[in-house]
């Protein structure tokens, strides 16, 4: 006997919920541990570090697209020059953002790290304002307005403004707009690749640089070490691939839950496995950037609400 059909849709929304939402959790959980991971390629440096993961990455998604046969797609996309420019684009951000991350965190400042990635949102909201030119709920322009009186008392806990944090924020923020601009005309490994192939030559470069300045660590440590940096490329598109199912099958309001696991774990172990400085007025700092996302998550809620009476159905979004 075949079910009814409105029983058979209701089941596999279901289970796309669920499956959508163990893949969000398990990548956000995989970008949270990433300073541990990072500090176990000590003593290489975080320039050598990059390099190899862009190489590694490549690689990797070379093998994903043979082993899927996605070759033909892959090149159709690579044969459009917009594409192919916007990719070239979103590459240039994440390097910034990888190498400013992997500096951070292999000096000691995987707090600050997290911070970037507890603004993020408000960074996005903002570069919506100016870049898209969006206009803003009340709520959301009251979250901006007490991130930027966070800021403001983290730089005086500092002793200058928290750059590291400022940029993850904003380079991640600016990747997301052009992914969300590309939107699903480039899958997640297709678009992986072709960033990945466009910092190809900065990785060739800066393992040539590094080579002549203070010597390559790669393969020179332990059979461990080794491992682990070959398994940068792996590391490094697994959560990515996590993200983007996750992103088919969950509403953006789950997706801006979960995205807040991340910086918890790298707050977490940058407090309480590495033992960074939390002086108080750092405290007071974050206290005030989660009370601004605490407002944007209240505003996100209410929004979702508003859009399920009125028969919208919420988005989702992907910006990896």
């Amino acid at each position: 006997m075949t079910p009814p059909s409105n029983l058979t849709i209701a089941g596999t929304a279901s289970e796309r919920f669920r499956s959508g939402l163990l893949y969000a959790v398990g990548a956000y959980v995989l970008w949270g541990i990433f300073p541990l991971y990072f500090l176990l390629m000590r003593p290489a440096g975080a320039f050598e570090i990059v390099a190899w993961r862009i190489l590694f990455s490549l690689v990797f998604c070379a093998v994903l697209l043979t082993a899927t046969r996605a070759w033909k797609p892959f090149l159709a996309i690579a044969r459009q020059p917009k594409l192919l420019l916007l990719m070239g684009l979103a590459g240039a951000l994440i390097y910034v953002n990888w190498q400013t991350y992997i500096l951070g965190t292999l000096t000691d400042q995987v707090v600050e790290t997290s911070l970037g990635y507890f603004i993020n949102p408000i960074v996005t909201v903002l570069l919506g304002v100016i870049v898209l030119r969006e206009r803003l709920r009340r709520m959301q322009w009251v979250a901006i307005a007490v991130s930027a009186v966070a800021v403001a008392v983290l730089a005086v806990g500092y002793g200058s403004l928290p750059w590291i944090a400022l940029i993850l924020a904003g380079s991640f923020g600016a990747y997301g707009l052009v992914k969300k601009h590309v939107g699903p005309r480039i899958d997640a490994v297709s678009g992986l690749t072709l960033e990945t192939l466009w910092l190809t030559p900065v990785a060739i470069v800066q393992l040539i640089v590094v080579g002549q300045l203070s010597g390559l660590v790669f393969g020179t440590v332990s059979i461990w070490h080794t491992l682990i940096m070959l398994a940068s490329g792996a590391a490094t598109a697994i959560p990515l691939l996590f993200f983007a199912s996750a992103t088919r099958r969950l509403p953006l309001v789950y997706v801006g839950f979960t995205q807040f696991i991340a910086p918890i774990l790298q707050f977490a172990i940058g407090v309480f496995v590495l033992h960074e400085p939390m002086p108080p007025e750092r405290w007071f700092g974050f206290g005030i950037v989660w009370l601004a996302l605490g407002i944007l998550v209240a505003d996100m809620v209410r929004s979702a609400r508003g859009s399920r009476a009125g028969g919208d159905r919420p988005e989702s979004a992907a910006i990896s």
